[in-house]
């Protein structure tokens, strides 16, 4: 994935401001930075939801569209589902629209979970919801996977289990980026962090790197950079 001096604005407000990125295969990255910073405009972007204003974004060198969307994985940050699917349900429209989703490992991991296909998504609380659809996900063979706040509405005990279900369910020749506010609870699983202030990127560096030139670990690094 490339971002080549991109710029997004709504409206005469700038949430983007010449963004350059080159993102590497193989890699769980996190997008980091406070609310209003870009993060989800990012996301959007490289998913095709939204155009850029200027610039030019590259998913395996073209542009976000039809192709790119068949590769590209998104979790977005609010719950998308109808709640008068069952989960059986929603695991058939994935297999239908996504050549690349797998029923065995999603059903696999719904199981570990206590959800069964007869399951109303009506009847669910938000937390399992969100469990439900990071399964959908991560139950695709995907090229790069889009996390927006993967973790945000699930209990800390549950957190673990959706990290290893990242780890060991994306396709090692593709890219995980992970947007989200709960660092501590996350950095572990980082190669890379990209941190965004203001639309603009002003770190862009490998976890040890970072631990190494700071000797401050990513959470306590992002504290004193973002500090009130």
């Amino acid at each position: 994935m490339k971002f080549i001096n991109v710029t997004k604005s709504y409206g005469a407000k700038p949430a983007l401001k010449g963004i350059n990125l080159t993102v590497e295969s193989g890699k769980i990255i996190g997008l980091l930075g406070p609310n209003g910073s870009g993060k989800t405009t990012m996301l959007k972007l490289a998913n095709g939801l939204l155009n850029p204003s200027s610039g030019e974004v590259l998913i395996e060198g073209q542009m976000p569209g039809i192709a790119s969307k068949s590769i590209v994985s998104y979790l977005p940050e609010k719950t998308y589902l109808n709640d008068w699917m069952r989960v059986g349900e929603v695991l058939d429209f994935f297999c239908d629209f996504y050549p690349d989703f797998s029923p065995e490992k999603s059903k696999e991991m719904l199981k570990s979970l206590g959800i069964e296909q007869t399951d109303k998504l009506k009847t669910m609380s938000k937390g399992t919801k969100e469990k439900l659809q990071l399964i959908l996900v991560m139950s695709r063979k995907a090229r790069l996977y889009l996390l927006d706040e993967p973790i945000g509405g699930v209990d800390p005990a549950a957190r673990d289990y959706i990290l290893n279900t990242i780890i060991s369910n994306y396709n090692e020749d593709g890219t995980v980026i992970i947007s989200t506010h709960l660092i501590q609870d996350v950095e572990r699983i980082f190669d890379d962090v990209v941190f965004l202030s203001n639309g603009e990127i002003i770190i862009c560096d490998s976890v040890d790197s970072v631990r190494e030139k700071h000797n401050k670990s990513v959470d306590e690094l992002f504290r004193e950079v973002f500090k009130c």
